[in-house]
């Protein structure tokens, strides 16, 4: 059940048998959640991740490659898997795999507006495929005892969202998460949090909101749109402790942030798993959205974006770090 307390914003949200307050989620982004970034972002006050898309067909025929998306930590709070596909049964086996069995809970993928994704039926084409998106959802949810939610976008070429929105609450979903952005404006704009506010209106299952949620303010102008819990992506690229600047008036502040100290934990948490031959490339993303806003030289940024030693890379931004301070 949620309880809404509009003047003060408050609001609960169940996910299984966990109530949280206020919830801020860390949305899925392929190559981009890792299991280090989901620990750290959980420290600073992310109340639930999820991981980036898993192929429910990767799955069943190749499951030690998505094995390695799927590692976890005790900080994590609510653990959700993101799972895709087009076809019901394998969408069926993947809840059911070993390999989720430490998860919370899962999500459903009918969002992704990656061209190839799209060309393949999944993601967001499912959109167009009411009949087929409806049996997909209904034989996870069949599958599990477990928290199922569905993450969509706007539309793709129709604007069907509230028909969608309402199939999912009929297929019982236990939340949905709404990014209102079209497939063709892809990230482009503002989100159209108007229709947000009618999704919200037209069901009765808890909606989370997705998109442009960079600050304080834009967490308060969403929260107006009646959304039962936010989700931050892009807003926490190269910055995890976004979830400590949110709840900077909440129960979950946290008083000091140790931004270096972060990237160190991060990847310090990436290498009790991953050997530095995969590390050094695999890194650099993350490296250069952590140095966004650092007074960088363009030398210095170039050396980040080719550097084939993640404790030199380490060495160029801890420097970076205390010339800000």
């Amino acid at each position: 059940m949620t309880v809404f307390l509009f003047l003060c914003y408050y609001v609960y949200m169940k996910i299984g048998n966990k109530e949280i307050e206020n919830p801020i989620m860390l949305a899925p982004m392929a190559g981009v959640t890792d299991v280090g970034f989901r620990a750290v972002c959980s420290k600073f006050g992310a109340d639930a991740t999820v991981t980036e898309m898993l192929s429910a067909r990767a799955m069943a025929h190749n499951p030690r490659k998505t094995e390695f998306m799927t590692i976890t930590t005790d900080a994590e709070k609510v653990k959700i898997a993101q799972i895709f596909g087009h076809e019901p049964e394998y969408m069926q086996r993947a809840v059911k795999s070993p390999i989720l069995e430490k998860f919370d809970g899962f999500d459903i993928n009918m969002g992704c507006p990656a061209p190839k994704i799209v060309r393949n039926g999944e993601g967001a084409a499912l959109l167009d495929n009411l009949s087929l998106a409806k049996d997909i959802i209904c034989s996870v949810k069949n599958a599990t005892d477990r928290p199922v939610s569905v993450k969509f976008r706007k539309g793709n070429r129709l604007k069907n969202y509230l028909e969608f929105a309402r199939m999912c609450e009929d297929c019982g979903v236990d939340f949905i998460t709404f990014h209102a952005r079209t497939v063709a404006e892809g990230y482009a704009g503002h989100s159209d949090w108007e229709a947000l506010a009618e999704v919200k209106a037209k069901v009765k299952i808890p909606v989370v909101g997705s998109g442009d949620v960079v600050d304080a303010k834009s967490l308060l102008e969403m929260r107006k749109t009646g959304v039962d819990g936010v989700m931050i992506g892009r807003g926490a690229l190269g910055r995890p402790w976004i979830f400590a600047e949110l709840n900077s008036n909440s129960s979950k502040k946290i008083e000091k942030i140790d931004k270096f100290g972060t990237i160190e934990e991060h990847i310090s948490i990436l290498r009790q798993h991953f050997e530095d031959s995969w590390l050094k490339l695999y890194i650099r993303k993350h490296l250069l959205w952590y140095a966004k806003d650092l007074p960088l030289a363009s030398n210095l940024r170039l050396t980040l974006a080719t550097c084939n030693d993640v404790d030199e890379a380490l060495d160029i931004l801890k420097e970076a770090f205390l010339k800000e301070v």
